[in-house]
């Protein structure tokens, strides 16, 4: 498949960051548990795992190389390991912090972050891009890039610096993501029901609804509050969804509402009534039958378990 050059504003449209830390947004601290909300930019950064205290997100495409030691995220509700060798591609819209870096604390890791509104100007095939929105992260040996990768980050730390090369850079991160996310679904058994929907403007639409559920989900929103903010008739979005992610937006609402409930009961004293209302269930016996059935016992057990 040919691969579409960025478009010229791509890069001088995009907030680039090629060192240091991003630039605070805001920080929220409505659901007990502050989550520090960055701004969204072409980033990248390669060293040490950097100390993390807090959870932060941000509307971005991340890549996480290991070259050694190992990266422990909470990611939203649930722990991620990430080990030398494996690269990790995620929406990074899920609060997700650093909570260790194996027993190497001097580890290398390779990040880069790509803004969303760039990612979806490649042109993705629909079932990678769904892929990306579904909130779980993909994980794939660095092999499968088939190019040597540290050194490409290497080179993209300087090459962000200047106009005239920051393009390069847009286009080997396209390239890499695009080989780690066809190698990921080569080894997928399933597509998990996703199909391809044709055009750009559903995916866009599919995208404006994922962006709307992780941006309220924590409100008494429905699902046909969450096409009404995509402009489509619910019935018909519903149907889109479900094609694009491979799940239903219902399903998709609920998972985030889990996650969130998940990653209080590990970082925060609060109660599981609590929580219930945080994370946008609308009574304690909607959230019970909820994260039972998501995670296969309640939440108290569940939080006796993981903390």
């Amino acid at each position: 498949m040919d691969m579409p050059a960025p478009p010229a504003t791509a890069v001088a449209d995009a907030d680039v960051s090629p060192t240091g830390d991003l630039p605070v947004v805001e920080e929220s601290v409505a659901a007990g548990d502050p989550v520090v909300t960055m701004e969204s930019s072409l980033w990248v950064r390669r060293g040490a795992p950097p100390a993390m205290p807090k959870p932060h997100r941000h509307d971005d495409v991340e890549v996480n190389l290991v070259l050694e030691g190992r990266l422990d995220y909470l990611f939203g509700g649930s722990y991620l390991s990430v080990t030398a060798g494996q690269m990790a591609i995620f929406w990074a819209a899920t609060p997700h912090r650093l909570v260790g870096a194996g027993e190497d604390a001097d580890g290398d890791v390779c990040w880069v972050h790509v803004p969303l509104s760039t990612v979806l100007g490649w042109g993705l095939p629909d079932r990678d891009l769904g892929q990306v929105l579904t909130m779980r992260p993909v994980i794939v040996p660095a092999t499968a890039i088939g190019r040597d990768v540290a050194a490409m980050f290497t080179a993209w730390c300087e090459e962000l610096t200047h106009d005239d090369t920051a393009t390069i850079v847009l286009l080997e991160a396209q390239a890499l993501v695009r080989r780690a996310l066809r190698h990921a679904r080569d080894a997928s058994d399933t597509d998990s029901g996703r199909a391809a929907l044709g055009t750009g403007e559903a995916m866009r639409n599919v995208t404006a609804m994922a962006q709307f559920t992780v941006a309220h989900f924590r409100e008494p929103i429905s699902t046909v509050d969450i096409a009404e903010a995509a402009h489509l008739n619910p019935n018909y979005a519903m149907t889109l969804f479900r094609r694009a992610v491979g799940t239903t937006l219902g399903s998709y609402l609920t998972r985030c509402r889990v996650a969130e409930a998940q990653r209080l009961l590990i970082t925060t004293a609060m109660t599981t009534a609590e929580i219930a209302y945080a994370a946008g269930f609308g009574s304690q016996s909607s959230f019970y039958e909820h994260f039972a059935r998501a995670c296969g016992r309640s939440p108290g057990a569940y939080r006796r378990e993981l903390r």
